[in-house]
């Protein structure tokens, strides 16, 4: 894949959510020729990666969006998908506006709490703003509070507390173990003495049982954060890093009978919806058994897109194989524990292959653009070839989205 097609006129393959996979997927169309637009609430991609650092470090959320009009140019259509006709074979927008395809591929990620998640149109630099407001409450507040304790909660609260030692961060987590739950013993226990090591306090097997009364993500002093067994945790800032879910306002009800119990879509081998040729479900809104993972999403895409051209062009499907778990947690700028298959990886690695940068440089340089604006490279294995040197670079993991994206990192 790589060298233009002739696509006939009635092609038009529509990609609803920009996010890893949705942009892995139009980058895909694009070089190929194939007609295609990309449908996003937002006006940039945000590599959410770097959502928990950039709530922490004051001017980090910059290097975590950038823009699709400047990639994608006319294909790029900020909007939100409500419906789709599969008879017209249209997506309907929140103004009514009919986008039609040829083929769909559904992209549309999971919905969350912010940091991380938009649940609203948002443009670039309102969405960089909450970030920098959230920094500000953080850096007023001497008591946190972050609910949750998967993957997000313990990096938040490692992040708070390697950039502030003195304050007082609390975190509470209804399970016993904490990140997730497909990691192994010993990574997860890893996390919790990192946590212990750097002050952080542990409520475990406790739920937060008063969320929606609170003030989330902005100064209040003396709130009080109840849990389900009676404790009480006095707080000037609570952040919750609970309650994502697949978000599937887009197609559940033109699709409801082919919804999975999380609300993502049932897919065969080929990633087509059950029952349909020409609609793709890619990333977390396909019910495929695996660990929901960016770089999981980036390999649906590439499945997707080479069968809507195999189809276009009479060879067979492709099938996809579920992927391992590839898990790397950054505790902070200095520290990190991660799993790549069955195998534990430690501090050293994590530290070098995530944790100082947040893999921003990844999705820059899938767009053929260096972080800060250096140079354009000839390809991966050059830049690659120079391992450690990268490897120790400030904006470390943001470059391959800028990459990805064809743009230059912010200084």
């Amino acid at each position: 894949m790589g060298s233009k097609l002739s696509i006939d006129e009635n092609v038009h393959v529509v990609v609803v959510g920009g996010g890893f996979g949705g942009i892995a997927a139009a980058i895909q169309l694009k070089s190929l020729g194939v007609p295609y637009t990309l449908i996003d609430m937002k006006d940039a991609f945000h590599h959410n990666v770097g959502a928990l650092r950039a709530s922490v470090q004051s001017g980090f959320a910059k290097t975590t969006f950038i823009s699709y009009s400047a990639t994608f140019n006319g294909n790029f259509k900020q909007g939100k998908v409500m419906d789709i006709d599969t008879q017209k074979q249209c997506v309907i927008l929140e103004d009514r506006e009919e986008v039609c395809f040829s083929h769909l591929i559904l992209a549309t990620g999971s919905d969350g709490p912010f940091p991380g998640k938009f649940n609203k149109s948002v443009t670039k630099e309102s969405a960089i703003q909450m970030y920098e407001n959230l920094v500000q409450e953080v850096q007023k507040a001497e008591r946190i509070v972050v609910v949750g304790g998967g993957s997000a909660g313990v990096e938040m609260a490692a992040e708070i507390k390697s950039d502030y030692p003195q304050k007082e961060v609390t975190l509470i987590h209804s399970k016993v173990a904490l990140a997730d739950v497909e990691l192994l013993p010993s990574v997860r226990q890893t996390v919790k003495e990192i946590l212990l090591r750097k002050g952080v306090k542990l409520l475990l097997s406790q739920r937060a049982s008063n969320l929606t009364q609170l003030k989330l993500n902005e100064v209040q002093q003396e709130m009080s954060v109840e849990t389900d067994k009676g404790t009480t945790v006095t707080a000037d800032l609570v952040i919750c890093c609970t309650g994502i879910k697949v978000n599937s306002s887009a197609y559940s009800n033109a699709l409801k009978l082919k919804l999975a119990d999380n609300g993502a879509l049932r897919v065969n081998e080929h990633l087509q919806v059950e029952g349909s040729e020409n609609i793709y479900a890619i990333g977390d809104c396909a019910d495929v058994k695996e660990p929901k993972m960016a770089y999981h999403a980036e390999l649906h895409a590439k499945v997707a897109v080479k069968n809507i051209v195999n189809s276009l062009t009479q060879k067979p499907l492709a099938a996809y194989e579920p992927g391992r778990l590839t898990m790397l947690l950054s505790m902070g700028r200095n520290d990190g524990v991660g799993q790549i298959s069955n195998c534990y990886v430690g501090r050293i690695l994590v530290v070098m292959a995530k944790s100082r940068g947040l893999l921003v440089w990844k999705s820059w340089w899938t767009k053929h653009k260096g972080v800060n604006g250096s140079e354009r490279w000839g390809g991966a294995d050059k830049w690659l070839l120079r391992g450690t040197d990268m490897a120790k670079s400030k904006n470390l993991l943001t470059w391959k989205s800028w990459k990805m994206m064809g743009q230059y990192a912010p200084s």
